[in-house]
């Protein structure tokens, strides 16, 4: 997702986590926790960076020493 809107609108593109679920509500267990972690765990605001929202999520997936 992130890739794609940078593609699209180059680095200073926003991101919302709306973004990553289509325009219904068809999962609802999936939106709150992806509302979890950006507003409770990460205390995002609304819009952020996709460039910050790419690197916090690859900083997830990397092995931890």
């Amino acid at each position: 997702m992130c890739d794609r809107k940078i593609a699209q609108k180059g680095p200073e593109v926003g991101l919302s986590f709306y973004a990553f679920f289509a325009n219904r509500n068809d999962d609802p267990e999936r939106l709150m926790e992806a509302a979890e972690w950006w507003i409770r765990t990460h205390r995002l605001d609304h819009f952020e960076k996709a460039v910050k929202i790419r690197a916090m999520v690859a900083a997830m997936d990397s092995p931890r020493d």
